[in-house]
């Protein structure tokens, strides 16, 4: 049998010599580069073919083509690729010859509304872990007082909860700082990660587009976003405007706390510079539940931005000022109005970027920062006999810089388009008052990293990236912590790995494996004491080290027109991992339970479910669900605190083109999975009816209206953080929302 083979290798190597030769004798070959004409960069896998014939290759990653055995006389060259502009080049060939031509096309672009660019620096569109993206009405649809609100019930997207004001995402069990919230891209300089009492500093009718990236995303933003990445983007800085003025203006009111809020933008430009200007203003009341009014959680938020955009050559880029001023109530007694906690913030912010494309290797690049200065005050106050006392027993004072400066290179061997960046975060929190409980914190953060993606075929590529972060922390002394000085240097690497792959149209397939590195933030090293928003005694550990990572993520999308389908799936494993967990114990002093931070291994695995269903050619049936399974697997396979239930979501709606009309339907189990000293949830159903309306003339408007908790359900978030556990999440509640466009 050997012999056979060795014979019939003979054979064919021969017979292939001969064909070779013979090709060289008579063929005729053309070859060269496809390239962009906006800026020469050489472009992969585009379609090269010979017109009336089934001669034909794609580029390979560098942008080369080669066609060969080519009849002799006159042909045409067809290029064409998704984005671009087909293009066609005559040329006559002669036997024996062989010909250069490169083809330039031009970039007509492709639908980002479906690229979340928070999840790459290059914008390619190829997805290495699950997002979503929300904007325009689908952002009105979800109006609420807080980004925690509007994205709860999103499949791997939770709340924490003490009032409607700091309510803030919790992504896959995962809160505080191990997920991100930016603004434009960068930090917002606010302490909302450090408790759960903190809000994020920005009212949600500002933002235009939100971005919220599952998963590992440390890479671009820094190390600590195991959790993953929510992007709050603003039009505060012009990129894309039309000559003359535009603006839009946004209305709203809510039921359930007696909320008024509203929203006007104005921006004005011409060809090379635009203006804008913006103001947001809320006020609200207390949470109504069916069992009546929780006190000491209204709110009261004024926010305004001022910003410049141009555009000169081939760069474009801005500049912003902003400035936040809120007032709100943490619930301390919810049955009295005699006493409370009540939170003042006040933020100013310098945001810049600036756009720019050269000649070169490296021909793309970006620098964005953002600079702000807060101050927050925890004031308790008592009323008696219609005066009211107050006392500041925290202030937090702020100033901080988050800074990034990316470039992109062109396309060489095997790599396609990729990106180099270093990143900057620096702050120096002071912390005082009579009920301190930490010191303060000066951290400074110097990060490289890189960005690279290596396209196999045209349905198969590879994304690779590594992170180097350098990290200075220095704890500040104040007057009830006055030995607190000593410092962490470390140095920190992330990396990853993944890859996405589209086998046929309508299915993508991707994963990605990554480290992620997280350092314990001063309440973690330093906590003594009664934390007076929060409602607990916190005890810190300087023996905590630093988190370590490591995980996988992988998911399935398949589109066919009639349903649209996502599943994804994630398990992550944590050495080091820093719990917040229930002592069981009631500190005598201030009549506080008291919490430990405390680190063991974890290991945090689940999944989520989406699926939309285009039942009619105006009928759509929407299903959701997720679960996270929480333990610590060292000392015991205990479970970890504040883990979402497993949850189910359907809607369905009726577009008539002008109008809508929609219901929706979420069941929350029971949440048995608790920690020692944890206390069980039950669990709840949820019914909403919503109806919309479109007006086109002369300006476009939506008027929206929504019914939340339609039954008037009395249920528990199980990740609600009110001292009293009895406290019911809102009752029936009616939001109407007017928008217009001009």
């Amino acid at each position: 049998m050997s012999k056979r083979i060795i014979l019939i290798t003979v054979i064919f190597g021969l017979f292939s010599l001969t064909a070779l030769k013979g090709q060289r004798e008579t063929d005729a070959n053309v070859f060269g580069h496809v390239v962009s004409a906006e800026d020469g960069a050489h472009i992969p896998f585009i379609n090269v073919v010979i017109q009336g014939t089934r001669i034909g290759t794609i580029t390979d990653a560098s942008g080369h083509y080669m066609l060969t055995n080519l009849p002799e006389g006159r042909h045409t060259l067809v290029v064409k690729g998704m984005g671009y502009e087909t293009e066609s080049v005559d040329f006559e060939i002669s036997a024996n010859q062989s010909i250069e031509i490169d083809v330039e096309i031009d970039y007509t672009g492709v639908d980002l509304d479906e690229v979340v660019i928070t999840a790459s620096p290059t914008a390619s569109g190829f997805r290495y872990q699950p997002d979503m993206t929300y904007m325009g009405e689908d952002l009105q649809r979800r109006s609420e007082a807080s980004f925690g609100e509007m994205l709860n019930r999103e499949p791997g997207v939770a709340m924490r909860s003490m009032g409607s004001a700091p309510a803030r995402p919790v992504i896959r069990g995962m809160d505080g700082d191990r997920i991100l919230v930016l603004e434009n891209g960068e930090r917002m300089g606010d302490i909302s990660e450090t408790s759960a009492d903190h809000t994020i500093s920005l009212d949600p009718m500002v933002a235009n587009r939100l971005e919220v990236v599952r998963g590992p995303a440390s890479l671009l933003y820094g190390s600590s976003a195991l959790g993953g990445v929510i992007n709050l983007m603003t039009t505060d800085i012009p990129d894309r405007w039309d000559p003359g003025p535009a603006g839009v203006v946004s209305l709203q009111g809510a039921s359930m706390n007696s909320m008024g809020a509203g929203f006007g933008r104005y921006t004005w430009g011409n060809d090379n510079l635009a203006f804008t200007g913006r103001i947001a203003y809320r006020q609200a009341g207390d949470i109504t539940t069916p069992a009546g009014l929780v006190m000491g959680t209204s709110m009261n938020n004024l926010d305004a931005s001022a910003g410049a955009g141009f555009v000169s050559g081939r760069s474009t880029g801005g500049v912003s000022f902003s400035l936040t001023d809120m007032a709100y109530e943490i619930p301390e007694n919810v049955t009295t109005a005699d006493e409370g906690v009540e939170l003042l913030i006040q933020r100013q912010a310098l945001q810049g970027r600036i756009n720019f494309q050269r000649n070169g290797f490296f021909d793309r690049g970006q620098f964005r920062f953002n600079a702000t200065r807060m101050y927050q005050q925890e004031i308790e106050y008592e009323i008696e006999d219609g005066v009211r006392d107050e006392d500041v027993e925290i202030e937090y004072s702020k100033y901080a810089l988050s800074s990034t400066y990316t470039v992109q290179h062109k396309p060489f061997e095997f790599f396609d388009r990729g990106a180099v960046g270093l990143n900057l975060h620096a702050h120096n929190l002071d912390v005082g008052g009579d009920e301190a409980y930490t010191p303060g914190e000066r951290r400074i953060n110097l990060g490289v990293f890189t960005f690279q993606e290596i396209p196999l075929s045209r349905t198969m590529r590879l994304q690779a990236g590594l992170r180097l972060d350098f990290q200075h922390t220095g704890a500040l002394p104040n007057e009830l912590f006055p030995q607190a000085s000593s410092t962490r240097n470390a140095i920190n690497y992330t990396g990853s790995i993944g890859f996405n792959h589209r086998p046929v149209d309508g299915l993508e397939v991707g994963g990605q494996f990554a480290r992620s590195h997280r350092n314990p933030s001063v309440e973690e090293l330093f906590a003594d004491g009664a934390h007076l928003g929060l409602g607990v005694y916190e005890i810190g550990n300087l023996d905590l080290r630093d988190e370590i990572g490591q995980g996988a993520d992988v998911f399935m999308r398949w589109n066919n027109g009639f349903i649209d389908f996502e599943v994804a799936g994630f398990i992550n494993y944590f050495r080091n991992y820093i719990i917040f967990e229930p002592t069981g114990d009631i500190d005598p002093g201030s009549g506080y339970p008291v919490f430990r931070y405390t680190s063991d291994e974890a290991r945090l695995m689940g999944a989520e479910l989406s699926a939309l269903l285009r039942l009619h050619e105006n009928l759509e049936l929407t299903l959701g669900a997720d679960y996270v399974d929480g333990r610590r697997i060292h000392n015991g396979s205990f479970y970890l605190p504040h883990i979402p239930p497993l949850r189910f979501m359907a809607d369905a709606e009726y577009d008539f083109g002008r109008a809508w009309i929609g219901g929706r339907f979420h069941r929350a189990s029971s949440q048995t999975r608790i920690a020692p000293e944890e206390e069980v949830t039950d669990g709840y159903n949820l019914l909403g009816l919503s109806a919309g309306y479109r007006l086109d003339s002369p300006v476009r408007q939506v008027i929206l209206l929504r019914i939340d908790n339609l039954l008037d359900e009395s249920y528990r978030d199980h990740l609600s953080r009110i001292e009293d556990r009895n406290v019911l999440m809102p009752g029936r509640n009616f939001t109407l929302s007017y928008r217009m466009f001009f």
